[in-house]
């Protein structure tokens, strides 16, 4: 695979985090914590968290490598199976993709998580997924690629919404495997592991502009799922607990 620098991480304007990386194999986090809170420690300790976290997936895809490949729900051949597969399979059985479309919001929702019991301000991005728990209000810009909305609006997440997952799919921009063609799905839920299942479904969802508002309206409609905005050039629709601002 090759690397694609994450050029958007360089937009964050919150004066009042401290940014930093954690990149082990495929997972590539920027984390955001309240400045005065981090230290060198503190990320070996979110590092050695990821890898832990990594190591219990791993093991299980040694036992059933399809699980990476299936494009289809994941039905768990064991009645105990880590978190991670756990969770993965839920939000994937709701979404109705495959379970490793919920494997950056895992992750970035985890360290999170962890994260939460150091600060009480915690931003986790990963790939374009991410699961936010704040004390105030937060703009997120939207990248869509070349589409003339791209950076020019955003959401604005107020405090007593998080934690919760804003997770981003494209059939334009990026790596990731898609089988839609909007630049891109944004979808809000209640966590991360959701949000990236569901923005992965409904970017497929979109094979042109008439397809906008029927694959926001089927998002919205699972339970879990806040909001939904998807965009293809310069179409957009969006459904949901959304506030829209300009950036």
């Amino acid at each position: 695979m090759v690397y694609e620098p994450r050029k958007y991480r360089s937009l964050h304007q919150e004066k009042d985090l401290h940014h930093f990386q954690v990149v082990l194999d495929e997972t590539d986090l920027d984390i955001g914590i309240k400045k005065e809170l981090y230290t060198s420690d503190l990320q070996k300790k979110v590092e050695l968290f990821l890898a832990e976290q990594r190591q219990d997936l791993k093991e299980y895809i040694k036992r059933y490598p399809a699980f990476v490949t299936t494009l289809e729900p994941w039905d768990q051949a064991e009645e105990i199976v880590p978190y991670a597969v756990k969770a993965m399979c839920e939000a994937a059985r709701l979404a109705g993709v495959g379970p490793m479309a919920a494997v950056a919001g895992f992750f970035a929702e985890q360290v999170g998580l962890y994260l939460s019991s150091f600060s009480s301000d915690v931003l986790v991005e990963n790939g374009g997924d991410i699961w936010l728990k704040s004390t105030q209000p937060r703009n997120i810009c939207i990248y869509a690629g070349n589409s003339p909305f791209s950076q020019r609006i955003g959401l604005e997440i107020k405090a007593e919404t998080t934690p919760l997952g804003i997770c981003t799919s494209s059939g334009t921009v990026g790596h990731s495997l898609s089988f839609g063609s909007a630049d891109a799905v944004v979808i809000l839920a209640s966590s991360a592991v959701l949000a990236d299942a569901v923005a992965t479904a409904t970017c497929n969802l979109v094979q042109e502009e008439a397809d906008l508002a029927k694959a926001v309206e089927w998002a919205v409609a699972i339970p879990g799922v806040l909001g939904a905005v998807a965009i293809l050039a310069d179409k957009m629709a969006v459904q949901g607990e959304i506030e829209l601002i300009p950036i």
